[in-house]
């Protein structure tokens, strides 16, 4: 069998796995808990989304607008904490566990290495280089240009 029949196979069998799990931990620590780490780990996901996913959703919108995907090519970060969002927020003990996994930086490194994502490069002093079809400058009225001020007071 190829890798899109597992994965097919994979993802149908999922509602059934996630079933039996939730069984064995109510039947662990109790109904009520079970289900309220249920809901915990889904309102968990919601934050993730909201937090992370909200930046990393604008920044593919504005790639989509203007015609590249150089979002999705550059921040496997964003991409990866995107899809942990999602697995938490879906209900379910082994998506919660793929989800916290992928919220795991070295973890997150690891498998957009493997899954060939282009890391951003880091660097000390914080500030991100882009290539210049990958930025673009916008005027802004209320901003000032403060290097004329620090040259008068010099």
């Amino acid at each position: 069998m190829n890798v899109a029949k597992w994965l097919l196979l994979a993802l149908l069998a999922l509602p059934i796995m996630e079933l039996a799990v939730f069984i064995a931990v109510a039947g662990t620590i109790g109904f009520l808990w079970a289900l309220a780490l249920v809901a915990a780990t889904s309102l968990a996901g919601a934050m993730v989304l909201r937090h992370a996913g909200g930046n990393h959703i604008a920044r593919v919108r504005v790639a989509m607008g203007q015609g590249g995907f150089t979002a999705l090519q550059a921040d496997s970060a964003g991409t990866l904490t995107l899809l942990a969002g999602i697995l938490l927020l879906i209900p379910g003990f082994i998506t919660d566990v793929l989800g916290l996994l992928l919220l795991l930086a070295p973890l997150r490194r690891a498998l957009g290495v493997l899954l060939g994502l282009k890391p951003a490069p880091a660097r000390a002093d914080g500030v991100v280089d882009l290539a210049p079809e990958q930025w673009l400058q916008v005027p802004d009225a209320a901003l000032t240009d403060r290097r004329d001020n620090q040259r008068e007071h010099q």
